[in-house]
């Protein structure tokens, strides 16, 4: 009786062991899928954060060449206005010049007519 109590031990024990071992492999099969759906996840959330990213970066790159364009303009304008004033500046000068000449012209000619009737 013995042997047969051992044996139906054995076998209960081994029937349990495998069914042990069966719960452990299905809850690692549960693990390893619920990982899975983890990293596909992980993996969608950090695709999207990237495309975000990209996106943001195209747009910010745009941006900075519109400025880019923007201050160029700017810079041709401030440039021909420049240009501009400095012309009137001259002309200007010229002008001052040209109506000195002529009034310390006249001063002397009126000068010399004086001094030559009050001689």
């Amino acid at each position: 009786v013995n042997d047969e109590e051992l044996k139906k031990r054995i076998a209960e024990e081994l029937a349990l062991e495998r069914a042990r071992r069966d719960s452990e492999a299905q809850k690692r099969r549960l693990f390893g899928k619920l990982l899975e759906r983890e990293r596909i996840s992980s993996n969608e959330h950090l695709t999207r954060a990237i495309l975000r990213e990209r996106a943001a970066t195209e747009e910010e790159r745009q941006k900075a060449q519109r400025y880019a364009k923007q201050l160029e303009e700017k810079d041709r304008e401030l440039k021909k206005h420049d240009a501009y004033y400095k012309e009137q500046l001259a002309r200007l000068e010229e002008r001052s010049a040209q109506f000195y000449k002529v009034t310390t012209e006249q001063y002397q000619k009126a000068a010399d007519e004086v001094s030559s009737r009050f001689k």
